[in-house]
């Protein structure tokens, strides 16, 4: 819903004799708007069509997972982690069992490790997916969703195969992953990534090189790479503006070292225009990408021998005293939980960095001077889950 009301400064204009009193007006885009991935507001003020000034109102959705996560077991707060970002729920898992294991010490299998970068890969080509159809539609096209729902169900059913699970995996544990994978599960991966694969350029051909697309997103939004350090954004919109940072090669985790070494399939995308149109192009090719790292985990993993995937754990798991940050590269940008332990079942403290939550905050510095007719266009190339900026 929009609401309109008037402040700030009051202009005088003289016409003839007489004068026209004109003022600012503010609009309440949301908390209940189609052009978000949930529950936002945005309070702008606007001068005839442009924007003057833009605030991001958050709190909607808020949860309090923080406090939630100190008063639950590390097996407990595993359900909870998974869900601030509903689209990366697997990626959500992994840094909150990883500052775990750090704490303990703990090596994990190798057969989990690279098990967790294959699932990791693969709920990354899920959630852009997701953005890929879902951007579109925002902008009035609707025939893209359609596609991008098609290669989503390929991948989909192998993660609901291996896990469970269709949105919430709850599949990691402190250790490892909670079973090992299905019998014939990698041929039916590589069979999914290959039909991802062939079937991508349907849904390519709907959005590259569309006019009517590139008119709305082209020098649209341009998000300097100055702000895109001032604010501490990170992942695909982070790249999209020059900045050539990815964890994955750059901090790597799990078997990013080995897949991101020279000759290897990794590689980080970036563009320069900083731009919707820039964002978008690298969230296809990055899910490119992600299809050539999946490959090469299941290569990787059909040439291991059978071994454990988990490590057995006490009935009653307690993390030695002590504090860790630990960051992932999230198919949205860094997620980081700041864990400090007194030596207890639970946390006496974890601290949740989520990606969502820095990118929308530059918003404020990026809509003023904008078009009103251009703001949804802005927002959605923002790629963000609600729930990762309230937690």
């Amino acid at each position: 819903m929009t609401e309109a009301t008037t402040s700030g400064r009051e202009l005088t204009v003289g016409i003839g004799a007489g004068e026209l009193a004109t003022a600012d007006m503010v609009l309440n885009i949301g908390p209940q708007h189609p052009a978000t991935h949930g529950v936002l507001r945005l309070r702008i003020v606007v001068d005839g069509e442009r924007i003057v000034s833009a605030e991001p109102i958050i709190g909607y959705m808020h949860r309090g997972a923080e406090k939630l996560f100190e008063v639950r077991d590390y097996r407990q707060i595993t359900v909870l982690a998974n869900r601030h970002d509903w689209l990366s729920a697997f990626s959500n898992e992994l840094g909150l069992v990883m500052a775990a294991e750090d704490l303990l010490g703990m090596e994990v299998p190798e057969r989990a490790v690279w098990a967790r970068t294959l699932l990791a890969e693969l709920n990354r080509v899920l959630n852009h997916l997701m953005f890929l159809g879902s951007y579109p539609l925002e902008l009035g096209a609707i025939t893209p969703v359609f596609y991008a729902f098609r290669e989503r169900e390929e991948v989909q059913a192998v993660m609901e195969e291996a896990s469970g699970g269709r949105m919430h995996y709850m599949f990691n544990r402190v250790g490892g992953l909670y079973q090992d994978l299905p019998a014939g599960w990698l041929g039916r991966v590589t069979e999914a990534v290959a039909a991802v694969r062939r079937r991508l350029p349907d849904l390519e051909h709907l959005i590259v090189g569309n006019e009517i697309l590139e008119a709305r997103t082209r020098g649209v939004g341009i998000l300097p790479r100055e702000l895109v350090l001032a604010h501490g954004v990170s992942g695909p919109i982070a790249r999209a503006s020059g900045l050539d940072l990815d964890l994955r090669r750059d901090a790597p985790y799990l078997a990013y070292a080995d897949l991101f070494a020279p000759g290897g399939p990794g590689r980080v995308v970036t563009r320069t225009a900083g731009d919707c149109l820039a964002r978008l192009e690298v969230l296809l090719e990055q899910t490119r990408v992600s299809l050539d790292l999946a490959d090469a985990c299941v290569e990787h993993l059909a040439d291991l021998p059978r071994g454990p995937i988990n490590v057995k754990l006490p009935k009653v798991l307690k993390v030695p005293e002590g504090q860790i940050y630990c960051a992932t590269e999230n198919p949205l940008g860094f997620n980081g939980y700041y864990l400090v332990s007194r030596g207890e079942k639970t946390p006496w403290r974890l601290k949740l960095r989520s990606a969502s939550f820095n990118n929308v905050s530059v918003l404020a510095e990026m809509l003023p001077g904008q078009l009103i007719s251009d703001m949804v266009a802005i927002l959605g190339s923002m790629f963000f889950v609600v729930g990762d900026i309230d937690r």
